[in-house]
């Protein structure tokens, strides 16, 4: 497309320079050229990636000067002669070719469609008027991945990651910040969370056994149809802010395994502090030590069996009861009831909610 595209304006310009000016492409094949005979040549002289973007060259007979709507130089544009006129009709012509090119990039470009709709940037009713303008396939199962990159090296994850999915009318993946990288993820029809999370795990052993970067993911859920896409997207947002409250350790999250920790996530926090207050009101939370919430972590581990705890913490019985009962006194609450222990992991993970002061999408 970008042929035709640049073609079209190199043949509209042909008559304002008298000269033989084209387009070069990464490979430096000629793409677009006012004299026809020349397009599908190679251009011995000049490749756009091994030169500065900034800079204009000249060889053998012609002036270059590359251009692209992107970072690294994708094209070149040329100009028959070596003066300084030649100088000033390529950088007139870098310039107009390049806003055309960002232009149809922002139009058609399917990276850039998927982008807008997941941040929300497009109008829902537009969304399949420009989906079959870019005859994108709508009624397919997709996912959202949010890859969020927590400690790494020179290495660019975003390439890694585009490596691994190589497919770019299937798969989309792009940058929407320095640190968040997003991978929209062609699926099967009826797809589970622990294949999600296999996917997931190639991406976080990847980056980290081979490339030295630590990454979490977060995974919204699958959905059909591309409108939805925002939703599952935002989803993944939440998984990774609720597991850097509830699952810190974890490296994936996925928000259909969130379970009680969403629900708390969405409370206000003032309900939150309402319901610490009854819950603890023969005394602070505070007033328990480490080795008490130690214990308390542990009993639940191990699914409130008294025996099976104090092996594991390797007590005598009695000790830890002493403390079951020593925890009983403090806070009103007797975690060997079952009642009494689920309001108590609760109020933890609410205490957690509410120290973490996370950010709310």
């Amino acid at each position: 497309m970008s042929n035709r595209l640049f073609q079209g304006i190199v043949h509209q310009m042909r008559d304002c320079i008298d000269r033989v000016i084209g387009v070069v492409d990464d490979s430096a094949t000629i793409i677009s050229c006012s004299d026809l005979t020349k397009i599908g040549e190679t251009s011995d002289f000049f490749a756009p990636e091994s030169a500065d973007i900034n800079e204009v060259f000249v060889r053998d007979g012609y002036t270059y000067k590359p251009f692209s709507s992107k970072i690294k130089p994708e094209f070149s544009v040329f100009v028959e002669g070596v003066d300084e006129l030649a100088a000033k009709y390529c950088n007139i012509l870098a310039i107009s070719l390049t806003s055309i090119k960002q232009y149809y990039d922002e139009k058609y470009d399917r990276n850039n469609f998927i982008k807008n709709v997941i941040l929300d940037n497009i109008l829902s009713g537009d969304i399949y008027v420009k989906a079959r303008e870019l005859h994108f396939n709508t009624d397919s199962t997709r996912v959202v991945l949010l890859i969020r990159i927590v400690a790494s090296n020179d290495i660019s994850a975003f390439d890694v990651i585009q490596n691994l999915f190589p497919d770019k009318q299937k798969d989309f993946v792009f940058n929407i910040s320095e640190s968040d990288i997003v991978l929209v993820k062609e699926t099967k029809p009826g797809i589970e969370s622990k294949d999600l999370e296999k996917l997931a795990r190639s991406i976080v052993d990847t980056l980290g056994s081979e490339f030295y970067t630590k990454v979490v993911v977060g995974i919204g859920t699958s959905i059909v149809g591309v409108k939805d896409l925002a939703r599952s997207f935002k989803e993944a947002q939440v998984a990774l802010e609720v597991g850097k409250v509830f699952d810190t350790e974890k490296s994936i999250v996925s928000y259909d395994n969130l379970g009680i920790a969403r629900l708390i996530y969405q409370l206000p926090t003032t309900l939150c502090d309402m319901f610490l207050r009854e819950v603890f009101k023969k005394g602070s939370i505070e007033s328990l030590d480490h080795e008490t919430l130690f214990t308390i972590q542990k009993f639940f581990e191990n699914n409130l069996n008294v025996s099976e705890t104090s092996r594991k913490l390797f007590v005598h019985r009695n000790t830890l009861v002493y403390r079951l009962e020593k925890i009983k006194k403090l806070t009103g609450l007797d975690l060997r009831e079952f009642d009494h222990a689920i309001i108590f992991k609760v109020a933890l993970m609410v205490k957690k909610y509410l120290t973490s002061n996370p950010i709310k999408y």
